[in-house]
């Protein structure tokens, strides 16, 4: 192969190379942002003594950057929606890496929890104004599947910034902060290489005038909002995350439920730990199928414009029966109990094929988790489907902001059921039906879906007229 002009550089400033680098680039900060969340976390304790303050007050600077991390989502999604986005990430990225620095070099807790909420503010712009970049650079025939990629990093940096905390942190909480800032300056860097991705360049019925050289230069303002909100799919979208997100966010007492089972079936509570975790982390798997949900969620829109909601809907439906058996079917746990760590992770893998109940358990977390895990891709994908370009990052950050809602209420509310439901059901089973009973949330979700199956064709078509007429004048 030849090349009469620049070589190399000619093939890297074709569109597929620069393409594919951005979307990888896109995919890893995304899984960035979450490794920023999921560090504090297992430094608790260190960090709590190194402050000389109750554990708790690590606990509420997490509360407070999560939330302080959505409300600004809002703000960076809507200015990107109106103007430059790169710059915007990069400047959101140099923020949160400038806030992660301070952490590492906070002195006292005040010192600490100020660096944690600027590094918030600037995780904000990498989600919300992330996510419209990437849905410009994708075709509608294959968002479903880019998404899945999409909110699959996040799941899997949230698990690496737990790791990452662990491991760095052991023996100086101070180290994996100060390692996270040097990745977001590489971070940073990264961005100067992705490719100039133009607003709306996915779009079929934009490619022809933007091909010629036309400009699409429609942008939001606030009189989009009640247009926005207007649109019966968004409303349909944003809300399913309350109760979405309320059952999802239940699951992260889910260690619980094994650590009570094998205490109750006599194992130290050490060892119980380590059963609980390795259970959990097991039964998490199924998440990483979200993949097929893309890929069915694009297969089936592009036979009917309601396909990508039928398949989040039928998904979270088919889910209930699966959470129901992981929660209820007895397991039984044969590990070597006061053993070193890991021999009793060992032992735990080796139950999954030797013990029945296991297997079927585990078996029953894949099914549930695969299922569920369809309604994220296909969610990205519909946020773009029924929105034009100017309106999308904007559209995310306010469902982002309600999932938050519905997250922190599930993690809430689900611990007071669990004390709730001790005096009529003791440990573990006070688990297993505050879980069970978390997972009903699941059923409005389902029907918020199938409505959004309903609306979604109109509003898909509205979309497409209005980006021909647009494309007809640029």
């Amino acid at each position: 192969m030849t090349s009469t002009t620049g070589g190399p550089a000619r093939v890297w400033g074709s569109s597929a190379p620069r393409r594919l680098y951005s979307v990888v680039v896109f995919v890893l900060l995304a899984s960035l942002d979450n490794v920023a969340i999921g560090l504090v976390p297992p430094l608790y304790g260190a960090i709590a003594d190194s402050f000389d303050v109750p554990q708790r007050l690590l606990g509420l600077v997490t509360a407070i950057s999560f939330l302080t991390s959505a409300v600004a989502a809002v703000g960076w999604a809507y200015f990107g929606d109106r103007s430059n986005r790169k710059p915007l990430l990069m400047i959101g990225t140099l923020i949160w890496a400038a806030g992660t620095g301070g952490s590492a070099l906070a002195g006292n807790y005040p010192t600490f929890l100020a660096a944690q909420l600027l590094a918030a503010v600037g995780l904000g712009a990498v989600g919300s104004v992330g996510y419209s970049v990437v849905t410009d650079l994708i075709t509608p025939r294959r968002r479903g599947l880019v998404m899945s990629f999409w909110g699959l990093s996040q799941g899997v940096g949230t698990l690496a910034g737990t790791l990452v905390g662990g491991l760095l942190g052991a023996t100086d909480w101070r180290r994996p902060f100060l390692v996270l800032t040097v990745v977001g300056l590489v971070a940073t860097a990264a961005y100067l290489f992705t490719y100039d991705i133009r607003r709306g360049q996915s779009e079929p019925a934009l490619a022809g005038a933007l091909a010629t050289g036309g400009d699409y230069d429609y942008r939001i303002s606030r009189a989009d909002l009640p247009v926005i909100l207007g649109r019966r799919t968004n409303r349909w979208l944003i809300l399913q995350g309350l109760t979405a997100q309320a059952a999802f966010g239940s699951l992260v007492w889910l260690p619980y439920l094994f650590i009570e089972r094998a205490k109750d079936q006599g194992y130290s509570e050490a060892t119980a730990i380590v059963v609980g975790s390795v259970f959990a982390t097991l039964f998490q798997l199924g998440g990483a199928f979200s993949i097929v949900g893309g890929l069915i969620g694009d297969a089936l829109q592009r036979r009917t414009p309601s396909g990508r909601a039928m398949v989040a809907s039928v998904g979270i439906f088919a889910a209930l029966p699966f959470y129901l058996v992981l929660f209820f079917v007895p397991m039984r746990i044969d590990v070597p109990d006061g053993a070193g760590t890991g021999a009793v992770v060992r032992a735990v893998l080796a139950s999954v094929v030797s013990e029945p109940t296991v297997g079927l358990s585990l078996l029953a977390a894949l099914l549930a988790l695969a299922l569920t895990s369809a309604n994220s891709p296909n969610w990205f994908a519909l946020i773009a489907d029924v929105n034009p370009p100017e309106h999308r990052g904007t559209v995310y950050s306010l469902g982002n902001l309600v999932n938050g809602v519905g997250r922190a209420a599930g993690n809430g509310l689900v611990g007071v059921a669990f004390n709730g439901l001790r005096l009529a059901f003791p440990p573990p089973l006070n688990y297993a039906v505050g879980l069970a009973a978390f997972q009903l949330f699941f059923i409005p979700t389902g029907v918020m879906y199938w409505l959004a199956a309903r609306t979604s064709p109109k509003d898909i078509t509205d979309v497409r007229e209005l980006l021909h007429t647009r494309a007809d004048k640029l």
